[in-house]
């Protein structure tokens, strides 16, 4: 009786600070790229435009970075190096699949990495997702899945496979991120990762036998426009990843391909009834991830 009159249910609340609303921010940001990147792709390869792109990116955080960067450790050369891996591989494999399967099926593979994510994370930190997670984490791959389901079927080529690779990258760059928050100088560590982005894709271009594309100024404009938006969003990333986990950041991040979609109608695309209801699961993971139940306890 004490029991029942001391600790009495209490209504579930969300749990939505300042840096799950940065987070969503950016991942608005972050779906409008993909109409940029569009253009950018019929003047450029991938690779010199992830180098340019991420080349930009660095000299817009390095203002930021200067004053600090003559204390950079070693751990923050490790941070920003194995972060600045993990974003090489997810961004170059990716668009490298893209040039053989269609863009409904990179998507629907990429939609892996939402899972993935909190399996590392469990692997990786041994932190143990809550089941609020695990039941965002099912509601965001479904809502994926409906959005970007490819038509013809799913069939594992060359394509595919590099696109499958890209995932892990994706989830490892989110699990990297955790694994230094909090350890690391934010404005070090990013100028590094994106320098080291940069760095990587410029110089897997000779072994890819990719050439430096004509001048356009549709390349140049918008590896300017998104190297800006890169540095704002690996800055956003790596701040608030100080006290998101890695999980809850996943299945924020889920919500870019609803913001991409969304633009895209705007823009003249018009989207079928399953992907609108994949985008409702989405928003619907979000919201259910933040969901936590606790009790009133009585001094």
């Amino acid at each position: 009786m004490h029991r029942a009159a001391s600790e009495t249910p209490f209504p579930p609340r969300l749990m939505i600070g300042r840096p799950e609303l940065a987070l969503m921010a950016i991942t608005l940001l972050w779906g409008g790229t993909f109409l940029i990147v569009h253009q950018a792709m019929r003047h450029s390869g991938p690779l010199f435009f992830v180098g340019l792109r991420f080349g930009t990116a660095a000299l817009m955080a390095l203002p930021l970075a200067m004053p600090v960067l003559r204390d950079v450790t070693r751990r923050e050369w490790l941070a920003g190096t194995t972060i600045g891996l993990g974003i090489f591989a997810g961004y170059s494999l990716q668009t490298w699949g893209l040039q053989s399967i269609p863009s409904s099926t990179s998507a629907f593979i990429t939609a892996a990495y939402v899972p993935l994510v909190p399996i590392l994370q469990w692997i990786i930190l041994r932190r143990r997702p809550r089941l609020a997670s695990w039941v965002g984490v099912v509601l965001a791959f479904i809502g994926l899945l409906l959005i970007a389901a490819p038509k013809d079927g799913l069939s594992l080529g060359r394509g595919e496979a590099l696109t499958l690779i890209s995932t892990l990258a994706i989830a490892l760059e989110i699990i990297f991120i955790s694994l230094w928050a909090g350890r690391v100088n934010v404005a070090r560590v990013t100028f590094i990762q994106l320098a080291v982005t940069s760095i990587l894709a410029f110089a897997c271009m000779i072994p890819a036998g990719e050439a430096i594309p004509p001048f356009s100024w549709t390349v140049m404009l918008s590896a300017c426009g998104l190297g800006l938006m890169t540095a704002l969003i690996q800055f956003v990333m790596n701040w608030a990843q100080q006290s998101v986990s890695a999980t809850r950041a996943t299945l924020i991040y889920a919500g870019e391909p609803v913001w991409a979609g969304l633009i895209g109608w705007i823009a003249g695309d018009r989207l079928p009834a399953t992907a609108l209801l994949g985008g409702a699961l989405v928003v619907a993971a979000v919201i259910a991830s933040e969901v936590r139940f606790e009790r009133n306890r009585a001094p």
